[in-house]
């Protein structure tokens, strides 16, 4: 193979990775799922990351991180969430990544939400998230404390509303996402609220703009965040597990509790 049939495969992969598609799980082969309808709902699938079994649930409970992919939110970013687990989800947590559902074959929001909507749709993101955390409460003892969003481009919006309507989310990581405060329900709700909002300066598909007045205008309202930033653009670059960890770190320490919701 010629050098310039090398750089466009390692062109490729770059990509592939910074958009969480790189399929080969090898390197994953030790981490688990089942693949489960929410409410025995054929339209809310999503898939369920466990720890081994033998190892010993906290007494709390299990932390629960749930997964919007970015992108067309599809099953096909499982082996990517597969590494999130692996690479940078503390110890005692489960993971649940619901698979956007199809509603058009021209649907246009890949996540639609509340006030948002697209044709033809059931449910919002909002009910599905909801949906999502019940089943899996119906399987582990969960931390009401430790419910936790991660979120990336077309899944930031979801997020941002989930957060403001859901009496169970006490923590959200929304990365390289738009914020459109006139498709959310009132800002109010996120008093109490924790945000991680991970974005780069050099977004030109998602304006930085957009993040900066995410993180002042959820402080106006009370909530506690914290915006970082990362080089390269608009995808995953760089020590990205490692960054994801620290964002769920934070989390942990300044997430929402009961009492404040």
């Amino acid at each position: 193979m010629g050098t310039r049939a090398w750089f466009l495969v390692a062109s490729v992969l770059v990509t592939l990775v910074a958009e969480g598609r790189l399929t080969a799980q090898d390197d994953v082969a030790d981490i688990i799922s089942q693949d489960l309808r929410a409410g025995k709902d054929e339209q809310k699938r999503y898939f369920l990351i466990e720890p081994p079994k033998g190892v010993e649930a906290p007494k709390q409970g299990y932390g629960l991180l749930v997964v919007l992919p970015g992108g067309d939110g599809g099953a096909d970013f499982h082996a990517f969430v597969k590494r999130i687990y692996k690479n940078a989800v503390p110890p005692g947590y489960v993971l649940a990544q619901p698979v956007a559902a199809k509603w058009t074959e021209k649907q246009g929001i890949v996540w639609p939400i509340d006030k948002s909507r697209v044709e033809g749709m059931k449910f919002s993101t909002e009910e599905f998230v909801d949906a999502v955390i019940k089943d899996v409460e119906g399987r582990h003892k969960l931390d009401s404390e430790r419910v936790f969003t991660l979120t990336w481009s077309s899944s930031g919006p979801a997020a941002y509303a989930a957060s403001l309507s859901s009496d169970r989310i006490t923590g959200s990581f929304i990365a390289m996402s738009v914020f459109k405060p006139d498709f959310l329900p009132p800002l109010e709700k996120a008093k109490g609220q924790a945000y991680f909002l991970y974005h780069s300066r050099d977004d030109r598909v998602c304006p930085f703009r957009m993040a900066e007045l995410a993180a002042d205008e959820l402080k106006k309202s009370g909530a506690t965040v914290k915006l970082t930033t990362y080089d390269g653009g608009h995808g995953w670059r760089g020590n990205l597990y490692g960054d994801i960890k620290e964002g769920i770190e934070w989390l942990e320490k300044n997430h929402a509790t009961r009492a404040k919701r």
